[in-house]
């Protein structure tokens, strides 16, 4: 049986993997800007994004977000060192940002811009192009916070040497 931190490293690997083949076969197969319908509401959208997240700091040069995007991951790799090993669901949520923050940051380094390719719509109205990257993230950030409410709503177990004086 497979240990659970190697599990989430294959799962990590294989994110990672998955991302970087869509990514490629929308560079090779689409045209930028090109549209495709799947779904009244989706579409896939190819365009390029030098920025971050909603295309922040644009502007601000690729090694700047490689290193800014290197830093973060440092930081999440860190926080999820720090979780206790019952915390699945948190640390597959922690897997999850550190793949699709790789998948992006392997963009960044190799392409100098992050490729997008899902839009959501409905009419006129777009949300943001995004990426499975992109998505992720945002799910591995839902899971750590989902895991943190679970917690607090998890009876308090007390240590029996930590009853107070006289009880």
């Amino acid at each position: 049986m497979m240990k659970r931190p190697l599990l989430l490293v294959v799962i990590a690997i294989a994110a990672v993997g998955l991302d970087q083949l869509i990514k490629y076969l929308v560079e090779t197969g689409m045209e930028m800007h090109e549209r495709i319908e799947l779904l009244p509401v989706l579409s896939l959208f190819r365009i390029h994004n030098t920025g971050i997240a909603f295309s922040m700091f644009s502007g601000s040069g690729n090694l700047f977000l490689v290193v800014m995007a290197a830093a973060v991951m440092g930081f999440v790799t860190w926080l999820s060192s720090r979780t206790e090993p019952h915390q699945a669901i948190a640390r597959m949520g922690f897997a999850l940002v550190l793949a699709g923050a790789a998948g992006n940051l392997i963009d960044r380094a190799l392409l100098g811009y992050v490729v997008d390719y899902i839009l959501f719509h409905i009419g006129n109205w777009s949300f943001a192009v995004f990426n499975l990257a992109d998505a992720f993230i945002t799910v591995g950030a839902l899971l750590v916070v989902v895991e943190e409410l679970l917690a607090w709503r998890r009876p308090v177990e007390r240590n029996p040497d930590d009853r107070p004086p006289g009880g």
